[in-house]
């Protein structure tokens, strides 16, 4: 999560490097300070309150786990077996010591793994990294995490990122492809989903792609100490990724088992360790990626095999790139995409389900219900995919789940796992899968 815009120097599934503020002006990040930052943005508020996405009871919790910094969550990396000695071992041998740490008088609690994710190799600390990094108490637990990630032992990661990887149900025989991958640590939780077996080579493949060249070079250095066979790297834009074929003589196009479609979005989820959105927040930012992010969609799911799984995600809280997107699929997809109810999955997860109606908000501020009242001089900027279908509450888009920041002290997030049962309609015609 946190990564930019898909093309140029924005990557796959995250949040602005560059945005603009609510006068349309490019952003300069430099203008930016921590100190001086004001942790208010009317226009934010006034769209998600007419949204209704937050009980009007919990609104200001809502707003005030946005203006708190993120705490420190790390993930013990490797594969199954190592990463358990290496567990036990962090148990057994530093987190003890945070103990005995007191700070202005209270005792620092010791790391504790996230209820929700399994074998207890995620950890949070609530701590801020500011916090971290300035106390002289902490310098020996800053240091340990430090070099214990630049020896691989453990991969600094927001909490809600390693959601999606969970919910595609990865094993060892699947043709996984991620398809806006950099930086990569959503990439490394997936390979040590198919190294299961110690010793064993999956008989899967994993393909991670990026748009952008230099965030491929990250993707590698993020990927390479796990010293995986099964990794394919392609430098490609999502929204077009070419057929990768396995048999050269016969040109069969891959179809995938799996696929992690954790799109570029406006990041709206990252309020906490993104500050600069507070000052530069703004509804076009969303209403301007909807489209990319239903082209990333749609190549997705033409690539995916029939019967296979594909995980759609953002960091943004945002109907319109979120059910929005999802919806105006499903309909082009007439029935041969199903929304997965993964309401037994991740139990101690706390969520919020996915809505069927939301509003979009028109250049003139005016929040708008459907395309229809959208006046006729505006229609060209606001597609009829933005709004709510009438098909919408046939589609199950309560499947969806959003994570909100106050409910366990995250970041923002969105997230849906959809199967593919039957081939696309506009690709029944021809004569494989995956062709277009």
């Amino acid at each position: 999560m946190g990564k930019r815009r898909h093309g140029g120097k924005w990557g796959g599934g995250r949040a602005l490097k560059r945005s603009r503020d609510v006068n349309g002006q490019q952003a300069d990040p430099a203008r930016f300070s921590k100190r001086t930052i004001l942790k208010e943005n009317e226009a934010f508020e006034r769209y998600y309150k007419a949204q209704n996405l937050v009980p009007e009871a919990e609104w200001t919790e809502f707003m005030e786990a946005f203006r708190n910094d993120l705490p420190v969550v790390f993930r013990i990396a490797g594969l199954r077996s190592l990463a358990e000695d290496i567990g036990k071992c962090l148990e057994e041998t530093y987190f003890s010591e945070v103990e005995k740490i007191v700070i202005d008088g209270n005792p620092v609690e010791p790391p504790k793994p996230l209820p929700w994710y399994p074998d207890r190799v995620a950890w949070q600390v609530d701590l801020s990294r500011k916090t971290l990094r300035k106390s002289e108490e902490l310098n020996y637990f800053h240091k340990f995490l430090v070099r214990e990630s630049e020896q691989g032992n453990i991969t600094r990661q927001e909490a809600v990122s390693m959601i999606p990887p969970l919910l595609l149900d990865v094993h060892p025989s699947n043709n996984v492809l991620d398809m806006c991958a950099a930086p990569g640590s959503k990439t490394a939780q997936i390979i040590e989903m198919m190294h299961t077996r110690d010793g064993s080579v999956p008989t899967g493949v994993l393909v991670a792609n990026d748009k952008d060249n230099k965030r491929c070079y990250m993707l590698v250095h993020q990927t390479k100490r796990l010293n995986s066979p099964s990794l394919v790297v392609l430098n490609e834009d999502a929204s077009c990724i070419p057929n990768l074929c396995y048999d050269e003589k016969r040109k069969v196009p891959l179809a995938f088992d799996r696929i992690l479609c954790d799109v570029p979005c406006s990041g709206d989820g990252t309020f906490r360790k993104n500050l600069e959105l507070w000052r530069t927040w703004s509804v076009v930012n969303a209403n301007g990626l909807h489209k990319l992010q239903a082209r990333i969609l749609r190549r997705g799911l033409e690539m995916l095999a029939v019967g296979g799984r594909l995980v759609y995600s953002t960091c943004s809280l945002n109907p319109i790139e979120d059910e929005a997107v999802v919806s105006s699929l499903l309909e082009q997809c007439q029935g041969a995409i199903e929304l997965i109810d993964c309401s037994d999955s991740l139990p101690d997860l706390k969520r919020t389900p996915g809505v069927s109606t939301w509003k979009v908000q028109l250049k003139n501020g005016t929040m708008v219900s459907s395309f229809d009242d959208v006046p006729e001089d505006l229609k060209h900027s606001y597609p009829a995919s933005l709004f709510p279908g009438s098909k919408n509450p046939e589609l199950h888009l309560d499947r969806c789940w959003r994570v909100l920041p106050h409910h366990q002290n995250t970041g923002g997030f969105f997230i849906v796992a959809m199967r593919k049962v039957a081939t696309l309609p506009w690709m029944r015609a021809t004569k494989t899968e995956a062709e277009v």
